[in-house]
């Protein structure tokens, strides 16, 4: 199958540091080609791949200091797309829904994956006008807000097997990773922390515009807790692997509906059980009671830090490759991609 995949420009394929959809979209494209499937991936020029690369600009766009916009570029990238879209049996988007009037007028099959939270207010009149759009959620919580748009299927993220490796014997710290924004409550993961006496390690990535939440709201609790609290910034995959699989679990103690929540699977590939809130995905990421505890409040999850090493974390890994390999995840998506062929 002929397949264009067409990623954001934010960011390179794969990432170099923090990323979420580039790191799924390179994933999944290499699982693609390891298939046997001819894939073109649009992206950035500094992306690397075993697949075809078309570079609709010559690096992630976050990282040139020359860039002020990024929508001129994604116009840019459109043209290179649609352009050759006789030349594929499918094109899948991960660009949002700028697409959309484009995928309208031709007649190539089209998927698009929406990566981000569903908000109404934005996304429903939107959504009832293209109706005729095919979209892919990441979980079946993301679609909640705007149940009525054209799903034709939940995929759940997937990371190749040989990513992360297995830690039988974990150190004594909890981590949090993640990005340092209001909804991924680090305030909270320090609280945990402090209220069950065990060390946190914070590897997080501050953007521009949460410098001022990190400045006035997290920087003081950190020089307030540097006796268990160590702050590590933002890491590479090579120091990540290191990083979960040395926690004796994860803390995602998020305060919003997290689409997917990619460090979760991430935590799991090491073996290490995850404590999270009881927020979007996470019921259906996590099994309470055997690959993590799933809490409503603070007090709950300062319970579940005194009792994680009830969890296996064979079965953590066990439940990781059976759920949340890129071969499963790529095989859904072949799937999909027929399903379109064949109308």
């Amino acid at each position: 199958m002929r397949i264009a995949q067409v990623a954001p420009l934010a960011e390179s394929v794969p990432p170099l540091l923090y990323g979420g959809s580039e790191r799924v979209v390179s994933y999944l494209t290499e699982q693609l080609v390891a298939l046997g499937q001819e894939v073109t991936l649009f992206a950035s020029g500094d992306s690397q791949t075993t697949a075809k690369l078309v570079a609709a600009c010559p690096r992630a766009l976050w990282r040139d200091p020359d860039i002020r916009e990024t929508l001129p570029h994604h116009v840019r990238l459109l043209e290179l797309v649609f352009r050759d879209a006789a030349d594929f049996d499918v094109i899948y988007f991960h660009c949002d829904y700028v697409h959309f009037p484009l995928v309208r007028r031709h007649h190539c099959p089209t998927v698009t994956t929406m990566h981000g939270w569903m908000h109404p207010p934005d996304l429903q009149p939107l959504l009832d006008e293209y109706r005729d759009v095919p979209l892919v959620s990441v979980s079946d919580d993301q679609r909640s807000p705007v149940p009525h748009a054209n799903w034709l299927a939940t995929v759940y993220h997937g990371l190749p097997r040989e990513l992360l490796s297995f830690h039988a014997k974990p150190a004594g710290y909890l981590a949090f990773l993640g990005r340092l924004s209001p909804e991924k409550r680090v305030d909270r993961a320090i609280e945990i922390a402090r209220q069950a006496g065990v060390p946190l390690k914070i590897a997080a990535k501050i953007y521009p515009e949460e410098r001022e939440y990190f400045t006035e709201k997290i920087k003081p609790l950190l020089q307030e807790s540097q006796a268990f609290v160590e702050f590590i910034g933002e890491i590479t995959d090579r120091e990540k692997n290191e990083f979960l699989g040395g926690a004796r679990a994860l803390v995602f103690p998020i305060e919003w509906p997290e689409p997917f929540g990619l460090v979760m699977i991430e935590a799991l590939a090491c073996g290490t059980p995850v404590i999270a809130w009881r927020r979007g995905s996470v019921p259906e990421v996590l099994a309470d009671g055997q690959t993590g505890y799933i809490v409503d409040s603070v007090a709950d999850a300062v319970a579940a830090v005194q009792r994680i090493e009830c969890l296996s974390r064979q079965k953590c890994r066990q439940v990781f490759e059976e759920r949340f390999s890129a071969e499963r995840m790529a095989r859904d998506y072949l799937q999909v991609y027929r399903r379109l062929t064949d109308r």
